[in-house]
């Protein structure tokens, strides 16, 4: 491993990708980019009594899918990396405790896809494990109910809000074998633009997916166009406008190779989801289901994941807090 610039690192060793599952709610399984997850839910409680518990539920299904896809056992893994967005990440332990896998517990708000496939990355890089699972969940009823407003309540949603997706997808990663590789990752730094809207996650994650584009862009020598496609995690509309207004105004134009998975994985017009999607499973279920086939197929070859995430908690939102932002670069190719 090697380091570029301040905040990239370059692999020797790299990783690779070698299977992926993805599982979503009923909402996304109608949405524009439903066919291509492993599993779309009937019934978002899953059978619980809870939302969390579900979530849970959520989680362990998708790791399950994952371990029987892979052809893997549970003993084969020495390391799971995931997260979600509820306090103590509650569901992420529910889900995985009864693996009896090493665990890595990890809060990044929506970028915790890019923080676990970055840090599962170094261990296998490190050459400190033969298999890391990383990975993400979030879902809907969760979210609403800790950080706006409990569903019953029947709250308006201004434009500017997004819907939080309720999906996971995780990814095996391992020292060797065949499938697109991890060449390099740029871990974000917090960004503050002085944003305090619980209802425009987009205001506050943009300028951190700026920040970490331009800078992985400038520590690694390249061009946009270098790339396929750069995808960023959950910015939806209003923030993919901020982004692509502020990437041109400080001098590089990503729009040609620009995607967002907040914007993929809904119709926001059809689904009233006003500005998109939102929720550390979309970025995860969408990598998961979606473009990690598109690695395998060739179709692309060589792609940014940027995962963004809003850093609060429902105790700094209640105090006036600023929220800030994060996003984190994963480079993966097809070689």
């Amino acid at each position: 491993m090697g380091h570029l610039g301040k905040q990239t690192i370059v692999f020797q060793n790299k990783p690779v990708i070698l299977e992926t599952y993805s599982t979503v709610g009923p909402k996304e399984g109608q949405g524009p980019m439903g066919s291509v997850f492993d599993t779309v839910l009937e019934d978002e409680l899953l059978g619980e009594k809870t939302w969390e518990k579900a979530e849970g539920m959520l989680i362990k299904q998708t790791v399950q899918g994952l371990l029987t896809k892979s052809g893997k056992r549970q003993e084969d893994i020495q390391y799971i990396l995931c997260g979600d967005l509820e306090n103590q990440i509650n569901s992420t332990q529910d889900g995985i405790k009864d693996f009896n896998i090493p665990f890595f517990g990890l809060y990044g708000a929506c970028s915790t896809m890019g923080e676990s496939m970055s840090l599962g990355s170094i261990i296998i890089g490190g050459g400190y494990a033969d298999y890391v699972i990383a990975g993400a969940s979030s879902h809907y009823c969760t979210a609403e109910k800790q950080f706006r407003y409990p569903l019953e309540y029947g709250g308006q949603r201004p434009l500017t809000q997004q819907w939080t997706v309720t999906g996971s997808g995780f990814v095996l990663l391992g020292k060797t074998g065949t499938g697109p590789k991890i060449h390099s990752i740029t871990t974000g730094k917090i960004v503050d633009f002085n944003t305090t809207d619980v209802f425009n996650m987009g205001a506050v994650m943009a300028p951190a997916a700026a920040d970490t584009i331009l800078t992985h862009l400038k520590d690694t020598n390249q061009k946009p166009e270098d790339y396929d496609a750069i995808i960023t995690g959950d910015l939806g509309q209003c923030g993919t406008d901020i982004l692509l207004d502020l990437t041109k105004q400080l001098g590089t134009d990503i729009s040609a190779v620009h995607q967002d998975c907040g914007l993929l994985i809904f119709d926001n017009q059809a689904q009233d989801t006003h500005a998109g999607g939102s929720g550390c499973g979309c970025s995860a279920s969408l990598f998961s289901g979606y473009f990690y086939q598109q690695l395998k197929d060739k179709k692309l070859k060589k792609i940014l994941l940027v995962p963004t995430g809003a850093l609060m908690s429902l105790c700094s939102t209640q105090q006036g807090d600023n929220i800030t932002g994060i996003a984190h670069a994963v480079s993966i190719w097809c070689e």
